[in-house]
This record gives C-alpha cells, structure tokens and sequence, in this order.
C-alpha cells in the first residue's frame, strides 16, 4: 500500500580508500533508508575488479547474511537504496548499474529524473543500443560507453554535456570514484572523511552513522573525483542558477541531516512557527502527524503557546505492502501505521499539524479517526503551500488531476477531509522560513514554475518518461 504522500526519490553513499569500503557502505545505506525502500545495492573494487550483490527489498534483508561482504572485497565501494520514479519496480532496475565496457568496467548509482531521457533513447536506439533496464540511467552508461575520451572523468562529463534534469550521480571503476551534482543542484550531496578514506552521501546522516566527518557539501554542478592522489573537484558544465529542491526541507531529508547550507530540523520547526504567525487558532492541543510532522508541530506549539503533545502514535514496523482483513476495518490503511491517544485527544480542540496533502484521502481518514478518539475540534495545518503541480526531478508525485489542491479551493479541500478548519503556509511564509537569501529554491510543485524545461514529446513518449510505475 502507498500512503497518501510523495515518495522519495533513492539515496547514494559511497566510500574510497577503506579496508572496510562494502560495510561502511552498508551502514550508510541503512542511514539513508528513507530515501528509498524498495531496492538496494553495493558494487565494490578490488582494485582490479567490481563485486556486486543488489536485490529488491531493504537494506537489512538483502545483506542479512554476513558472508555477503566476502563477495564485495576492496578498499572502495558505492552503494544505492532505490524508489523508483523512471522505470518499474523490478530486479533488472536495481542499482548501482554496473557494465563491462571497452575501457574497463564502471558502475553508477543515481538519485534524480533526466527530463530528456526518452529523446535521448530513441536516438541510441536508432544507432543499435539495446537497454537492459527501464531505467533513465542507462542512458549514462551508453553515453559513456560511447565516448571516445581517454580520461573517466572526460568521458563522464562528455556524457552529462547531453543530460538535463535532476541528476546526482556516483561513478566507481577499478581505481577512482566519481561524484557528481547537476547544476541546478536538485538533490543534496556531501563529501566527508573518515580517517583516510573520503566518503560520498546524499546526506550528512549517513557520514554521522559511520563516524565520518562532513567536509562540505558537494555545489551545483561540480565534479569530484577521488583516486590514489586525493580529491581534485572540477566544473565543466554551463553555470546556471542553482534551484535546489524546497521540499528536501519539508519532508523528504532527515531531520538529523544538514543540506542546502542548514539543519533540517531546525527548519521545520521555522515553518511550524511561521504556520502558527499566519494560522491563528483557538485550542487546547498541537500534535504532529508524526514522523514528518513532528519539528513543524514543535514550532507551531512554541510559537502559539499552546501545549504540545504526541496524539498519534506511529507504528515504525509497517511496511510498503500488507494484506488487508476480509473484515473491513475504518480507516484500516492509516490505522496500521498511526493510532489514536484517547486520553490525550478527548474532549480537546486539536490542531494536527502534517507536511503536506496529496490526494486527501489519508488527511481525511486521519480528521475522522481523531474525531472518532472524542476530539471536540479538529483543525488541520499544513506546514507547506498547496501542491498544486507534479515533479519531474525525482520525486514521485501524482498527475495533477490527482493533486487535490490543483483542482480545489481550500475550503472545498476542508469539507472533503472533515476538519473543522484547514490551513496551509504561504509561499512568502516559506521561503521567509527556509531563508532564500543565497538561494533560490525549485518549488515547482506549488507554483508550475519549472526551472528546467521538459522537451517536446508525444504522449506516448511522455508516458513513458514520466512512469510512474
């Protein structure tokens, strides 16, 4: 079952230069599980060669058997948790990808959507490449493979010349390591060190579980490469203005991480208090839609002076899918992962506090099952603007006919849920929250404003781009 909700996109975590490379690899993937539940994969080097082991399922369950890591020697390793947004939800798209080519061998794991993935197919295509994958991956590796330069990182940013969209991207052949941000800075990427070895992640959490040091996080449109003399960073792509994605900070980053120059938590809990300067609102109790939820709610109660409390209690142990009871049960999908504390929640005007709605139907399960706990008043506040449009840089989001804000007005949003009154943060209020005083943030998904523009396809290409399988 998918909840009511975005879902994230995938996490990369590499190592170099570590006589424990697959392990660390494994813990940073473990620290990154949120970013992607449904596939995972290591590729190591020996120096000499790549060892992979990937599998669909989490982290913990495709390496449970230790002996494993016998199969993934070396001193350097990437590694990739996946959710997919280009591409099924199948064996043959787990990452890393890794191929035998002219020059070697190469593996890559990628966190983003090339929005001109399609075109770029169907010119490959046309020449004779044939795909293993549905994945917009791939087309890096042909590109690559294609590329007559003599140095990887040459043929590397021959390759990414072609690509647009949201790409980060890490590269591991016998003896270097390739990190690599798009320009517009989508997604979040750090460097860090432990010791000798230098560590590559989507986000700081990851280096903490390991015990790395965050060096600094990886700019827009650069190029790491690590190998036997260190760390050399290049820029060979066309500077563009950075439009890094806004609702990393909402929602999808921990809260524990540090990206786009800030804590996330302590971000959160800024647009919970700017929700509570422009959502004024008589009542007894602030409680989060937790996990999300929770630093926004902490803001809005410190903020407003009213006492906060935990009123849902989640279930951590729910996974992606269950099987349902003949027996229907109310509300049965949200009830399995949240429920209702009756003494905190009876008798009291309530102000539950969510990160954003989707198409509804869980804010609407959600009012009523709170109301059904003995809540006098139940008012819902969002910590984010209205989503009114989809993303295409990596985030799996549905059509806009499915976005119940893009087709609705917002007291037609509170009738549909059941809450006694609805409110969402401005745009203003939110960036005055994040703090875009260096940065100018994507927020596509509530305005339509698009920073890289998509090209002209058929709608059945377009199908095919952004499946959203």
């Amino acid at each position: 079952m998918k909840f009511d909700r975005p879902e994230e996109e995938c996490g990369i975590f590499g190592v170099f230069n570590h006589p424990e490379a697959a392990n660390l690899t494994y813990l940073g993937l473990y620290a990154l599980q949120h970013r992607g539940q449904e596939s995972c994969g290591i590729v190591s080097s020996d120096g000499m060669y790549l060892h992979a082991h990937k599998s669909m399922g989490l982290v913990a369950d495709v390496f449970e058997d230790q002996g494993i890591f016998n199969t993934l020697p070396g001193k350097s390793a990437i590694g990739h948790v996946r959710y997919s947004t280009t591409g099924s939800s199948v064996t043959k798209n787990v990452q890393p990808i890794m191929v035998d080519y002219s020059r070697g061998s190469i593996a890559i794991a990628h966190n983003g959507n090339i929005v001109n993935a399609q075109l770029i197919k169907d010119e490959l295509e046309a020449w004779g490449s044939i795909f293993q994958t549905t994945m917009d991956t791939e087309i890096i590796v042909h590109l690559l493979a294609m590329s007559k330069a003599s140095s990887l990182l040459d043929r590397i940013t021959e390759a990414l010349v072609r690509v647009e969209g949201a790409y980060c991207l890490l590269f591991l052949s016998e003896t270097q390591m390739v990190a690599v941000r798009d320009p517009n800075g989508f997604r979040p990427l750090c460097l860090g060190k432990r010791g000798d070895a230098y560590v590559i992640a989507s986000e700081s959490c990851a280096l903490d579980l390991i015990e790395a040091k965050l060096v600094r996080e990886i700019e827009p449109g650069e190029v790491v490469v690590i190998d036997k003399d260190g760390v050399n960073s290049f820029f060979p792509f066309k500077k563009v203005k950075p439009t890094p994605c806004i609702f990393e900070y909402i929602y999808f980053a921990r809260p524990d991480s540090y990206i786009f120059g800030k804590n996330v938590y302590m971000v959160r809990k800024e647009l919970g208090r700017q929700l509570a300067r422009e959502n004024k609102i008589e009542a007894d109790l602030v409680i989060p839609v937790p996990d999300s939820g929770v630093p926004a709610a902490l803001g809005y109660a410190q903020e407003s002076g009213i006492r906060f409390e935990f009123g849902l209690m989640r279930n951590h142990y729910v996974g992606r899918t269950f099987i349902e009871p003949q027996q229907a049960i109310r509300h049965f999908g949200v009830k399995i992962k949240l429920n209702p504390v009756q003494d905190i929640i009876k008798g009291k005007r309530v102000i539950v506090v969510d990160d954003s709605i989707v198409r509804g139907t869980t804010s609407r399960k959600i009012v009523k099952m709170i109301r059904s706990a003995g809540a006098a008043e139940v008012h819902t506040l969002i910590s984010a603007p209205p989503t009114d449009y989809p993303c295409y840089y990596g985030i799996d989001t549905p059509t806009r006919k499915e976005l119940i804000s893009s087709s609705h007005t917002i007291e037609e949003i509170r009738k549909y849920i059941t809450a006694d009154s609805l409110g969402y943060l401005s745009v203003e209020g939110m960036l005055k929250a994040v703090g875009t005083e260096n940065t100018d943030f994507c927020r596509a998904c509530f305005s339509g404003d698009y920073p890289v523009e998509f090209p002209i396809l058929s709608p059945e290409a377009q199908l095919g781009l952004f499946n959203k399988e």
